[in-house]
């Protein structure tokens, strides 16, 4: 990095599981880098989803390094992610058309109920696989696959807990974070969002502020979603042994399972 950018600047770790990531300062100018980004970050950057993008340039190795403007700011608390201001972009990514025909010319296609289910009972270990909750939970999963199709399909984030939306010190919004991006039912990102962070009393209000209105298709495939989502959850967090983690999944898990 150093050389990329000259000796005049201070570049530092900006932490996160794949070491890709830096923080390069200079004279109070502030950036983040990381190796290897999707190009989908300049359309994402273009529609003001996440902070601008200042760069990219590729080295002679055939790494490519982004920067983007360093924003000061916090992540959302989780009473915040209930707010209106989430549903809204929530909803503008979603009915994004940048982004959808980006991810397509990047060969995405678009991720069916079917091909989870698959990668969730190939996936599995045996250990977890032999938790009655998992066991529960597969059989709620195959039981209900035809009940879930859903014809709209958009570019879904794929992780909006709230530590991934960004609060900055001059009162923007961003979703960061964009490392698994799928062309799917929106259900995806708005199942995990509602069951984590909005009391059910509130799904109605919450989904009219970003567009839909709650019915039981919906609702089901919102829970289909969640669901398959916190087996694979439970399923990675095991492969890593980080049992504690794991074991708060399996408990949220029966929790979501048990309600009807």
């Amino acid at each position: 990095m150093e050389h990329l950018l000259g000796q005049e600047w201070d570049i530092s770790p900006a932490g996160g599981a794949t070491g890709e990531a830096f923080i390069a300062e200079k004279d109070g100018q502030k950036l983040f880098l990381k190796r290897n980004s999707s190009p989908f970050l300049a359309v994402l950057s273009a529609e003001g989803i996440v902070p601008k993008l200042v760069w990219t340039k590729r080295l002679a190795n055939g790494d490519v390094i982004t920067a983007q403007h360093w924003m000061e700011g916090r992540e959302l608390t989780q009473a915040e992610m209930a707010k209106e201001r989430v549903a809204k972009l929530l909803q503008k990514i979603h009915q994004s058309d940048p982004l959808l025909s980006m991810l397509k010319r990047l060969g995405k296609n678009p991720l069916r109920p079917e091909s989870i289910l698959t990668d969730i009972e190939d996936g599995l270990s045996t250990e977890v696989m032999n938790l009655l909750i998992i066991k529960h939970a597969v059989h709620f999963l195959e039981n209900n696959l035809l009940l879930i199709d859903c014809d709209e399909k958009v570019v879904c984030h794929g992780d909006v807990n709230h530590n991934n939306w960004l609060m900055t010190e001059n009162d923007g919004l961003f979703l960061i974070d964009w490392d698994g991006p799928v062309i799917a039912d929106p259900a995806i990102d708005l199942g995990i969002l509602l069951y984590s962070y909005v009391p059910r009393s509130e799904w109605g209000q919450w989904l009219a502020r970003y567009g839909k209105k709650l019915d039981a298709g919906l609702e089901m495939r919102m829970k289909w979603h969640t669901v398959s989502q916190l087996v694979l959850s439970i399923q990675w967090h095991h492969d890593r042994e980080r049992y504690q983690e794991r074991d708060d999944l399996l408990t949220k898990l029966e929790a979501l399972l048990m309600v009807d």
